[in-house]
């Protein structure tokens, strides 16, 4: 027999009610998936539309016309400091070093002794040609007076022809024994004087490369090895070495040219610890020939150097003006776009389609680019969403203003 537990509730009516509720709750699920499917399917309907709207709307872009200012015409290069005057001291003579009569890195002046030689062997010598110089000098007293009294007995008829004509080779052969020695004794005392090693002119003076005692090896022509002692440059001005490029230096013939050249012939230096071009020099030099391999010609400027802070070897900027003041426009550099070797900016045109105009291009003012040529003042310039802009496409400009960049160095350009 089995057990059967029955709900006080239990019946058909109750069976009935739950079947019921059943059906109910299945098809309000079902009226919500469909619902659900309606709106996903007109999701993927109407996604398509959303897109292309988006991608109908042109790319909006900021716009400027280019800045007018008065700003000189100039070149920037890099430059190298070299000595005006520098020579590397060499014996003449050799021997053993016996004085050293200056300090490293010390100001010498000219005159001023810096090495000595063992004098002793060419004072030797230069005794030995002097004594022969007297010599020769005695024989000489001793020829002219046999040849005065040959020819007064060739006059008297005491003496014969050949006897006075031997007397005139003698003369002249005792003659030439005292040019000789004359010879002798400057040679030695060329030597001599030699021994002492002064500065050719005023300067700074390097580290001695030898000691006291060390046997120097020294050369007249410099034909044979002869040893270094130390490097002197001159004080006072120094050049500035830097290379022009081709382009550069059309520039600034033309401008030069047109300027009538004074102009050109200052230029501004910037040290390498400094933002300000504070210190100015002359182009006194410029190569007569272009650097076949680099493209480039040789230019320097000499500068003074009074306070001794221009130190051969050292860098610099360097900044030629070759123009005076003159109103030029001006763009951000960000909107000059390289192609190939020429320069574009884009534009926008009046029925604001992108436009690219092919630029000359100057140096940088004030973070700004100058134009030579290419653009007008009424262009409209892209300055922002350059990215965006495609050349012949449709953009949506608006308005931007364009700001300098204050730059500490000279030759900023005017407000």
């Amino acid at each position: 027999m089995k057990n059967e537990v029955t709900h006080p509730e239990a019946g058909p009516l109750a069976i009935e009610r739950s079947s019921k509720l059943g059906v109910k709750v299945l098809v309000a699920s079902g009226v919500a998936l469909a619902a659900a499917a309606v709106v996903i399917a007109a999701s993927h309907v109407l996604a398509p539309s959303v897109d292309q709207a988006v991608a109908a709307a042109p790319p909006s872009v900021g716009v400027s016309v280019p800045l007018q200012r008065e700003v000189e015409g100039r070149l920037d290069f890099l430059g190298q400091f070299s000595a005006v005057q520098q020579v590397d001291l060499r014996a003449q003579v050799g021997g053993t070093l016996t004085r050293i009569g200056f300090k490293d890195g010390d100001i010498v002046h000219k005159g001023d002794l810096l090495f000595l030689i063992d004098p002793t062997p060419y004072q030797i010598k230069f005794s030995e040609a002097t004594a022969q110089l007297e010599s020769a000098r005695a024989r000489l007293g001793l020829a002219n007076r046999e040849l005065t009294r040959a020819e007064s007995l060739k006059k008297t008829g005491a003496g014969t022809v050949e006897n006075a004509d031997q007397k005139i080779a003698e003369q002249r052969a005792a003659q030439a024994a005292v040019d000789d020695a004359v010879a002798a004794v400057h040679d030695a005392r060329f030597d001599l004087d030699h021994t002492r090693i002064t500065a050719p002119f005023t300067g700074r003076i390097g580290t001695h490369e030898v000691s006291v005692g060390n046997l120097i090896s020294g050369s007249r022509a410099g034909t044979s090895p002869t040893t270094l002692l130390a490097t002197l440059v001159s004080t006072g001005s120094v050049y500035l070495n830097f290379d022009m490029s081709e382009a550069d230096y059309m520039t600034f013939l033309r401008d030069r040219q047109k300027q009538g050249g004074p102009l050109a012939e200052k230029v501004q230096i910037a040290l390498a610890d400094e933002n300000h071009f504070i210190h100015e020099g002359t182009l006194d030099f410029i190569d007569n020939t272009l650097d076949r391999t680099s493209g480039t010609i040789h230019a320097r400027a000499t500068v003074p150097d009074a306070d001794g802070l221009l130190t051969p070897g050292g860098f610099a900027r360097v900044r030629v003006e070759v123009a005076p003041p003159a109103v030029t426009l001006l763009v951000p550099d960000a909107s000059v776009l390289p192609d190939q070797s020429d320069h574009i900016v884009l534009t926008v045109a009046s029925n604001n389609v992108v436009t690219p105009k092919l630029v000359q291009i100057g140096d940088l003012r004030d973070g700004l680019r100058v134009i030579r040529s290419g653009l007008t003042t009424s262009d409209r310039v892209i300055v922002r969403g350059i990215p965006t802009a495609r050349p012949g496409a449709a953009v949506s400009p608006h308005a931007e203003p364009i700001e300098l960049t204050p730059n500490p160095n000279r030759g900023s350009v005017g407000s």
